[in-house]
């Protein structure tokens, strides 16, 4: 982990693994995670109604698909990535300044406890970082203070397991057969805010009002094919196969090539999957008129 970064003792876990191995393996395949989301992010960015003008800040930004979007809109104004992780930081500011997008900046910062200076964004967004918080009230605080009054928040974030086909098969297939415990509904990741009642009662207490969730179902894409998508969600989710024997791993292997296989419809690996576009406003106070 970079020792500069500075992070609030909840997100400590997530910095070692964002701004470590985990993040350098998103960085070497950021291409390949953008598209097992594409069927979400063309509407995830028409609910964020960015406009020419508008400041606009990318909460755990990645490798800055949506920053770079974001700038292409906001042409007049800018817009500001941030994530924990130095290596999808470091990737974000290369791929921008190749498209020449110089209103978008970049920068490796906590979003919980990072000095944003206030109202100083029109629009913040969120495409599936919102859910590794790793204490998601102070973290929206600290966002509501940094918005506008009257500004937008909108999030992208995974329903649960039950609509999300591709988590439920993929992580059966690496247990091979081991009953794995579920992480505690609040715990953070990927289904951190598949809730709506939490989303709402999180959004609240921040001071959001205007919540709006709505559902979004499209295909999770993992590769061109079986072989393409094989390695990849090995090295997404092959820490599964920790504390497996020999034999264990073996059936977890064929477990994945027998479900990637099943899933291969000839113009892509696709499992099904759901989401929440959560949409908010900071609102306007007397004094803000």
């Amino acid at each position: 982990m970079t020792s500069s970064l500075h992070v609030d003792p909840s997100n400590a876990d997530a910095a070692k693994a964002w701004d470590g191995d985990e993040g350098a393996y998103w960085a070497a395949h950021a291409e390949h995670f953008d598209r097992t989301v594409g069927a979400f992010h063309a509407d995830f960015m028409d609910a964020a109604a960015i406009e020419s003008g508008d400041q606009v800040l990318d909460v755990g930004c990645g490798t800055g698909q949506t920053t770079r979007d974001a700038a292409r809109l906001a042409v007049s104004g800018g817009a500001y990535g941030v994530d924990l992780s130095a290596q999808m930081i470091a990737l974000a500011r290369r791929l921008a300044a190749a498209d020449g997008l110089f209103n978008a900046r970049f920068e490796q910062a906590d979003v919980q406890i990072h000095a944003f200076a206030d109202a100083s964004f029109d629009v913040v967004i969120s495409r599936t970082g919102a859910m590794f918080f790793g204490d998601p009230p102070v973290a929206f605080r600290n966002i509501a203070r940094a918005l506008r009054p009257g500004g937008r928040l909108v999030l992208l974030s995974w329903q649960g397991p039950r609509p999300n086909e591709w988590i439920r098969e993929l992580s059966g297939a690496l247990a091979a057969g081991r009953g794995l415990p579920s992480p505690p509904p609040e715990a953070p990741g990927p289904f951190a805010l598949s809730d709506p009642d939490r989303i709402n009662s999180v959004l609240t207490a921040a001071g959001f009002t205007s919540i709006q969730l709505h559902a979004r179902t499209g295909p999770m894409w993992f590769g061109d094919d079986s072989d393409d998508a094989y390695p990849f969600v090995l090295g997404l989710l092959g820490w599964m196969l920790q504390g497996l024997d020999e034999g264990g791993r073996a059936r977890a292997h064929e477990n994945l090539r027998r479900t990637l296989a099943a899933h291969d419809t000839g113009h892509g690996v696709l499992y099904k999957s759901a989401t929440w576009t959560t949409s908010a406003q900071r609102p306007v106070g007397r004094g803000d008129r």
